[in-house]
């Protein structure tokens, strides 16, 4: 199988892949141009991706159990295997348990050299590199180089999780292509990677860090793959909304305006109708003064955790059926007897071991 990709004047990009039941080659075409038409798919969606009433149900009785055995990730390795776990978890799931999701977001945080002192360095792909001593931090302000210094921590993240996430053909893992012309303008930190395997309903999409205007490309990927994986990593909108968000969810004139405006609630509905759903998703802030980290699974509830002082490991301090707001954390913290960070570096409070 193979992928070629080019611009055009409209700056598209074409990529070839092997229909593994007709033996032909078929073109994908991806538009970066929102004012063009994408080819038309040889692809059919053949199942529906939306879980099934009794599957959500079945869900919902075994959620608890899978929040309790949620563990903040300490280590790149430990979080490449808890995100590529959650995937084939997700993907191959079992008949008669649901229905398997193919459409699939992760939000990460991020590794990055502790004293940031590899700020703009580039990695080959075959160059050696210590995991161990890596830092996860929240793809947030404290990354001086914005979204491009992000987008050279995610794209190597990516794929060491595809490597995890597909099947070796003798000891051999497949080849994952890179492709940065669905950026068009080389800054936006917008990525796609591919999987070649020897197999072509084994192959994976993998759009890195996509902006709204990205979702034209995703909707024309995930028209053609079929029941192959599309994976979005790290999108560029937040979890939570604005004002322009939640107007942009009304519908209407109204709606309409706030999507031109920036809001997101129109490119959610358009990934939701496409059946993308939240797999695997990390989040961290600072509450109390200390660090809090968000984790939630397709199969689990949202489970917060608190950074002990010791900065070796995180607590579990609660969990919640949906997204816990900053205060609904301060409460757990509270509820806790988890007091403020600086109180307890000074004696004033007890200390979080």
């Amino acid at each position: 199988m193979k992928f070629a990709s080019a611009l055009s004047a409209v700056a598209t990009t074409t990529i070839f892949l092997l229909n593994s039941q007709s033996k032909t080659t078929n073109a994908f075409t991806i538009s970066t141009n929102n004012n063009v038409k994408h080819s038309t798919s040889h692809y059919h969606q053949k199942n529906a991706l939306f879980m099934s009433e009794e599957a959500t149900m079945d869900a919902s009785s075994t959620s608890t159990t899978t929040t309790t055995t949620l563990s903040v990730p300490l280590s790149f390795d430990e979080m490449v295997k808890q995100a590529s776990n959650a995937m084939s978890d997700a993907y191959n799931v079992a008949e008669g348990e649901g229905e398997s999701i193919k459409r699939q977001i992760i939000r990460l945080v991020l590794p990055r050299d502790p004293a940031s002192g590899q700020l703009g360095q580039y990695f080959e792909d075959d160059a050696e590199t210590d995991t161990q001593n890596l830092i996860l931090v929240p793809p947030d302000e404290t990354w001086q180089g914005g979204i491009m210094q992000l987008y050279r921590a995610v794209m190597p993240t990516c794929k060491e999780i595809l490597r995890r996430f597909s099947k070796d053909t003798a000891g051999v893992p497949p080849k994952i292509v890179e492709d940065r012309s669905i950026d068009e303008s080389g800054v936006d930190g917008i990525g796609l990677l591919l999987t070649e395997s020897t197999t072509p309903s084994e192959d994976v999409c993998c759009f890195m860090q996509p902006s709204q205007e990205t979702v034209n490309s995703i909707q024309s990927i995930s028209d053609q793959a079929g029941d192959r994986l599309v994976m979005i990593v790290n999108p560029q909108w937040r979890n939570v909304d604005d004002a322009l968000d939640s107007a942009s969810r009304s519908g209407g004139l109204f709606g309409s305006v706030a999507s031109f405006l920036g809001g997101k609630g129109g490119s959610l509905k358009r990934l939701d109708d496409m059946g993308f759903q939240n797999v695997y998703t990390i989040e961290g802030y600072v509450c109390k003064g200390g660090n809090v980290r968000l984790m939630k699974r397709f199969d689990s509830d949202w489970a917060a955790f608190a950074e002990n002082d010791s900065a070796t490991d995180y607590v579990f301090v609660g969990s919640s059926k949906t997204r816990p707001t900053y205060q609904d954390v301060d409460k757990m913290l509270e509820d806790k007897g988890i007091g403020l960070k600086y109180a307890r570096d000074i004696g004033l409070a007890p200390k979080l071991e």
